[in-house]
């Protein structure tokens, strides 16, 4: 057992499992904010009731996201001890800007969000919304800073195979940040409006009428429709960076084996990194030019181009980052369609009574299509910045740590157990909850009557 596989799959399934969270509580936390300014407008107790829906799977997904994490954290030392070696001066007082400022103000205000609906004044409780949402947001920032800059380093020097910072404001704003932070966050926008969309959808399929859920799968599927095609176009500027700066990846992406002009869009192969070839290609000619270079006769690199003399291969697996990217596109492609389209139906019908059945069902299938996308962009991201762990500084192989297989191994189907407990226990309480919302249980408690003499604070107060 090869501890250096086993180590990236390891890492590889604590990510994946740490990033399904963020991804819905980055977005999450700003419709919520939402709900409450609609209430405070209006008064409307649907906005609130949607509120109070959605604040517990905010909360849930939030405790997921930190336990992970700090899993996660762990096996910079545990696995990967090279990474810190190299890069610490880096990485370290990146992470400790994200602690300090994102993760210290989610803390301070978390519980006043959480539980402070009818105890402190109406303002304090939407300003406590409001700083959530930006430490959210914050956090994101810090964490892909330090993962933009891992794709694109800048604003360092070298001194005896160790990274030393010399300018700062280059190593936060890197090439690749503007665009790999802008397309994170409408992933995660993306990602909370079909879960919304979705869960909204199962309760209309389990008979709830209520304003609540009209309002609420409306929502989401008008805030998918609004966000998807700025993604489509966030992404398309997310790849000519990657062309400029990572060519390799791209040719993984594509599977365009030649650097040459006129290159099709592959729609379909099974890649042959053995024989170096595409098998099985459905193509359509010259589209991947166009894209790429916005000509027909642009040329685009190939990955024979990054294969040395010796026969070392210096591009990454071809095979995972092609059809992950697929997967990814296609679902944006599908997400644009049953926003669009859901949207056309029920302004021209009755609301969400125009939509037919079929459509509703399709948000209910759709409902964790982001966490789907998420990953995919995400196992492109990373799968293509191979056999690099920091391009042109540390390769993979250099940061892992002196582990046994053995060790790795057992660790590693421990996570998988614990995680895949978890994950059942997060779907199972999501969908109790909604069955739940569905039959009108309340989801709160009624609030204790106060003591004689002591008013309870009403919302807006």
């Amino acid at each position: 057992m090869d501890p250096l596989i086993l180590s990236r799959i390891q890492f590889a399934a604590n990510i994946s499992f740490h990033i399904l969270f963020p991804t819905i509580t980055i977005a999450l936390g700003w419709v919520l904010l939402f709900f409450k300014l609609r209430f405070n407008a209006t008064g409307a107790e649907k906005w609130m009731d949607a509120y109070r829906f959605w604040v517990k799977v905010f909360a849930l997904s939030f405790a997921l996201g930190v336990v992970s994490g700090i899993t996660m954290s762990f096996q910079f030392g545990t696995n990967w001890p090279g990474f810190m070696e190299a890069v610490g001066n880096v990485a370290g007082p990146l992470l400790a800007y994200e602690i300090l400022t994102a993760f210290f103000l989610e803390a301070a205000f978390l519980g006043i969000m959480l539980f402070g609906f009818r105890r402190v004044p109406g303002w304090l409780h939407t300003t406590a919304t409001a700083l959530v949402a930006f430490g959210t947001t914050l956090s994101a920032f810090w964490i892909l800073v330090l993962n933009s800059w891992m794709h694109t380093p800048a604003g360092y020097e070298l001194r005896d195979g160790v990274v030393h910072a010399t300018d700062w404001f280059a190593i936060v704003f890197n090439p690749s940040m503007p665009y790999r932070l802008a397309h994170m966050l409408l992933a995660s926008g993306l990602t909370v409006s079909f879960l919304i969309a979705g869960f909204s959808a199962m309760r209309w399929l389990w008979g709830d009428r209520s304003d609540e859920v009209r309002a609420t799968l409306r929502f989401g599927a008008t805030l998918g429709a609004i966000l998807i095609p700025i993604q489509i176009y966030a992404g398309d500027m997310h790849g000519l960076n990657t062309l400029e700066h990572q060519p390799a990846k791209v040719a993984a992406m594509e599977g365009n084996w030649e650097t040459q002009g006129n290159v099709p869009l592959v729609l379909f192969a099974i890649p042959d990194q053995e024989a170096r070839e595409n098998r099985m290609e459905i193509a359509i000619p010259s589209v991947a030019s166009l894209i790429l270079t916005h000509s027909f006769d642009g040329e685009v690199p190939g990955l024979n181009d990054f294969v040395a003399e010796d026969g070392t291969i210096e591009h990454p697996p071809v095979a995972p980052v092609f059809y992950a990217f697929r997967v990814m596109v296609g679902l944006g492609f599908a997400m644009l369609a049953l926003s669009w389209s859901s949207v056309w139906l029920m302004r021209r019908g009755r609301g969400v009574e125009g939509l037919p059945r079929p459509w509703i069902y399709a948000f209910v299938g759709m409902a964790f299509s982001g966490w789907v996308a998420t990953l995919a962009g995400w196992y492109v991201t990373e799968i293509g910045r191979q056999p690099w762990l920091v391009t042109g500084v540390l390769t993979t192989k250099e940061a892992v740590g002196p582990v046994t297989g053995g060790m790795v191994a057992s660790t590693l189907a421990a996570y998988l157990l614990v995680y895949a407990g978890l994950m059942t226990a997060y779907l199972g309480t999501l969908t109790y909850l909604a069955r739940k919302a569905a039959r009108h249980d309340p989801l709160t408690p009624d609030v204790p009557k106060p003591d004689a003499g002591i008013r309870v604070l009403q919302p807006g107060e």
